[in-house]
């Protein structure tokens, strides 16, 4: 007696959705997203650990620029920080490069919180690090527990940073928003003041430190991802990572 078409089409998708379960490196989806999050990973490397130490360091400008007369090193310091930090230095074009940038950032989450997924079989190990195991195993541990961790934070960031850089798209939609339902007006403009108060995380003295400690996590991510890639393509040729 053959099969309906129906109970083979079920049958394919049970199959496909049991080999996500539990071997996803084998789906061609996976393999696709994992080869998109190394490239940007590798070109972006650099740029994100600048952003990261440069971002964690200005968390405490008022602070600091307070307590400093405005001509000392300080005062100029921190000043440079936050331009370099805003624009890179070049103005406009440093400030749509770091919407580029942004734009990377939440790229590498999107597709880093699918690539994570390790299988059924794996995935308790991948929310911790072995810290007894090789430095390799280390660094791979590090780069997904931290990645999937603070996987909200990192979003926030690189969606807030495209925000600063390239406001106009988000100010259509919330235009669209308070014309469609002028009786929750104003609630788009909200919501994007808080996207800018998340970034730099000034609420207070505690949010400020646990700000300035999580934006060291893209440097960590940037230093553990190149390491990751080298061993992957020069010492060990393209053979898979540890699992």
């Amino acid at each position: 007696m053959e099969a309906s078409p129906s109970s083979v089409v079920r049958r394919h998708e049970i199959s496909g959705w049991e080999r996500w379960l539990r071997h996803p490196e084998n789906l061609w989806l996976h393999r696709v997203l994992f080869q998109i999050h190394m490239l940007v990973g590798m070109i972006a490397s650099a740029y994100l650990l600048c952003m990261s130490v440069s971002g964690s360091a200005i968390v405490f400008r008022n602070e600091l620029q307070v307590s400093a007369n405005p001509n000392s090193p300080v005062f100029r310091a921190v000043e440079w920080l936050v331009e370099f930090h805003g624009n890179l230095l070049l103005g406009d074009t440093g400030r749509r490069l770091n919407g580029i940038g942004g734009t990377s950032l939440t790229l590498l989450c999107l597709t880093g919180v699918i690539v994570w997924w390790p299988g059924i079989a794996h995935w308790r190990r991948s929310l911790t690090v072995n810290w007894r195991s090789s430095f390799a195993r280390i660094n791979w541990d590090l780069h997904n527990v931290l990645g999937f961790w603070c996987f909200l934070f990192l979003t926030m960031w690189g969606i807030s940073g495209i925000y600063f850089c390239f406001p106009q798209p988000f100010n259509g939609i919330v235009d669209i928003f308070n014309r469609e339902w002028p009786a929750k007006l104003g609630f788009g403009d909200v919501v994007l003041t808080w996207l800018s108060n998340l970034h730099f995380g000034r609420f207070d003295v505690w949010t400020e430190a646990l700000w300035a400690l999580l934006g060291l996590v893209p440097a960590v991510l940037a230093f553990t991802g190149m390491f990751m890639c080298c061993h992957r393509l020069l010492i060990r040729k393209g053979a898979p990572l540890p699992k």
